[in-house]
């Protein structure tokens, strides 16, 4: 998720994803605004079963510093969910050629924000080649490590809401 350019303006969606309007990125990160501005997530993993996360740079605006989903961003105005995830993918962690799955969509709301999250995930052995303007570091982790650091303070509590409710059966 872009953080570098404050005006940066965000569509705003209903709860099925519907655009309604669009705020500037201060509006809908400010805690006060609370509109529901749309999201992709990507969840990478290789062929081992390990997932692959990223370490969000210390510059975010938001959890920086925390591991977080493999890829996570903003729509851009008139994008699709597909067209913001291959975008995000290919700007954070250089990869493009993958086939994501859809895996539904939900409201996460934080003191911040308000977000309707479209996850997707994906198997590939692709390396990926994280951005350092957006990602710290990055790394594949078992899902048994992720388990056993949940409630922590080592992961954003966005991607701790998302693997208890996708992969921690």
């Amino acid at each position: 998720m872009k953080n570098s350019n404050p005006e940066e303006w965000f569509p705003i969606v209903d709860e099925d994803g519907n655009t309604i309007g669009r705020a500037l990125r201060s509006v809908c990160h400010n805690g006060k605004s609370m509109l529901l501005h749309p999201v992709v997530h990507l969840h990478l993993f290789n062929t081992r079963g390990e997932l692959f996360l990223q370490k969000r740079a210390k510059t975010k605006d938001i959890q920086p510093g925390k591991w977080d989903t493999s890829v996570g961003g903003h729509f851009s105005q008139g994008e699709t969910p597909n067209e913001a995830l291959l975008r995000e993918a290919g700007e954070e962690l250089g990869i493009y050629n993958f086939v994501p799955e859809f895996l539904g969509k939900y409201v996460w709301e934080s003191t911040r924000e308000r977000e309707l999250v479209n996850p997707f995930s994906t198997i590939s052995d692709e390396i990926p080649v994280i951005n350092n303007d957006e990602i710290e570091e990055g790394r594949f982790w078992s899902l048994k490590e992720i388990k056993e650091n949940l409630g922590k303070d080592i992961f954003t509590p966005n991607f701790e809401h998302e693997f208890n409710m996708l992969f921690a059966r």
